[in-house]
């Protein structure tokens, strides 16, 4: 038996087929007013800032009832679970080396 869908998603889905798609060369930005020097510079950049030693991101599988484990154990220790992760690592790969 097929889920049925709640109205909203219905309609969302009807909005969707019906929007016309338009490429950005067709927008008319003409009634946007310009930007003023003052404005421009009261801005900030956004998002994370440049940092040389920032960390990578990866993905990992782990274990549901390990992953249970170090986040109880980081919050003992009152610190974020990946940094725990982290330093548990750091740790293991100096003595492994």
């Amino acid at each position: 038996m097929a889920k049925k869908q709640s109205a909203s998603s219905a309609q969302d889905k009807h909005r969707v087929k019906s929007v016309k798609h338009i490429s950005d060369r067709e927008i008319d930005f003409s009634d946007i007013p310009e930007l003023t020097d003052e404005q421009l510079s009261s801005g900030r950049p956004v998002g994370r800032p440049k940092n040389p030693n920032a960390k990578q991101l990866i993905a990992i599988r782990l274990d549901p009832a390990l992953l249970a484990d170090l986040k109880k154990l980081a919050k003992k220790r009152k610190k974020p679970y990946q940094s725990l992760l982290h330093e548990l690592l750091e740790d293991a790969v100096r003595k492994a080396a």
